[in-house]
């Protein structure tokens, strides 16, 4: 899909892009979740969202996919941190989208939602970077949400920041072949723009 052809399919999908966001916000203000103890927590699911706009076209393999990777962005941790079921995340999709799209969207969320376990370690397991790499559109999904993450970090100057930043340095070269397959398949592309970007901000 061409980038003109995306936009414009953004433009016609704005409204229910904008509400799908304005539910997401809501949805983690109501379980008290912020970002960086700072941050109302939309602030960092509209950095994912951001990729999605900037990147979706390259991925996109057609209109039908538009909502849920825009419904993925906004609701990729609502089972992990807003207290949402797999089935609570289908609902919701359904307001938005027909049963199909609805399906896509919520195994993208499931894919993303982190494993039980002690250690940031046995969280994102082999287990969980496979059902990642088996669901189409989650690698680009969580490679905007490891952008977002890495941007910010990147930018600030506390210790919390500055120790993260080093996390995600060291963890690249496992993540980027976690998420990464040989398949063909578009929808699990991984934009070359947006891991350039990544190795630049982590080596400044």
């Amino acid at each position: 899909m061409t980038q003109t052809e995306f936009k414009h399919l953004i433009d016609t999908l704005s409204e229910k892009i904008g509400q799908i966001r304005l539910s997401a916000h809501q949805l983690h203000k109501d379980v008290n979740q912020t970002y960086d103890k700072i941050h109302p927590y939309g602030f960092h699911l509209d950095m994912v969202a951001d990729s999605m706009y900037k990147y979706g076209h390259e991925v996109c393999c057609n209109e039908e996919d538009v909502l849920p990777l825009f419904f993925a962005a906004f609701y990729h941790d609502s089972i992990e941190d807003a207290r949402l079921t797999y089935n609570d995340v289908t609902k919701i999709a359904k307001e938005y989208m027909d049963d199909s799209q609805a399906y896509m969207a919520t195994e993208i969320v499931y894919a993303l939602t982190n494993d039980k376990g002690r250690t940031r370690a046995e969280r994102a397991g082999e287990k969980y970077y496979q059902g990642i790499r088996e669901t189409p559109y989650a690698p680009f999904t969580k490679l905007a949400d490891r952008l977002a993450n890495i941007t910010y970090s990147s930018a600030g100057n506390n210790a919390a920041n500055q120790h993260m930043k080093s996390v995600y340095r060291k963890e690249l070269p496992h993540f980027m072949e976690a998420i990464s397959t040989n398949n063909e398949d578009l929808r699990f592309a991984l934009p070359q723009q947006m891991i350039d970007e990544i190795k630049k901000l982590i080596s400044d």
